[in-house]
């Protein structure tokens, strides 16, 4: 049964088009489709230093603008991953309610169970993917875009991670309701 609104002690919404990794791939696709779409606009070869960039292969004059449509595609897309909530935290005074995308697991992390709090940093990075209840290598890893993570672990020897943009309140509102417990 979900609690009232006025329970929450911190609550954090993440959405998914904020990923640089994700945003990234999706303006290099588009940046694809629109330079296929001028190379089928302007067909004749072209030299630039030692590259030589030949005619567009089909002769049939209208076959770019498929491109234009996609890359436009992508890019409304993208604008509209920016609206699609990836992870939504929220800190009880009993428990931490993490909800994922659509039809993904609710997690659910009993506050009095919990042993240890610190905030970390993760490395500097391009490269990181958005995950949701990633098990891996002992440590199960909540995060969508930003640098820093609390990382919890359980009675159970679980160790989460949870990605934050706002690490400090919710450090502190996580340090209050462990020693609290204890």
């Amino acid at each position: 049964m979900e609690k009232q609104k006025s329970d929450i002690l911190f609550e954090e919404k993440q959405y998914l088009g904020q990923n640089r990794l994700s945003i990234f791939i999706r303006l290099i696709l588009a940046l694809f489709c629109f330079l296929g779409y001028y190379w089928s606009e302007n067909p004749k070869p072209v030299e630039v230093g030692r590259i030589k960039i030949g005619s567009y292969p089909i002769e049939y004059s209208e076959s770019g603008i498929i491109f234009f449509v996609v890359g436009v595609c992508v890019l409304l897309i993208s604008s509209v991953l920016v609206f699609v909530l990836h992870t939504h935290t929220k800190i009880y005074k009993d428990y931490i309610l993490l909800d994922g995308y659509f039809h993904s697991r609710r997690v659910k992390i009993s506050i009095n169970g919990l042993k240890s709090l610190r905030k970390g940093k993760y490395k500097k990075s391009l490269f990181r993917t958005s995950v949701y209840n990633l098990h891996n290598n002992g440590i199960i890893r909540f995060y969508t875009y930003g640098e820093d993570f609390i990382e919890l672990t359980d009675d159970a020897d679980f160790t989460y991670r949870i990605g934050s943009q706002k690490i400090n309140e919710l450090y502190r509102v996580l340090n209050q309701q462990i020693s609290k417990t204890t």
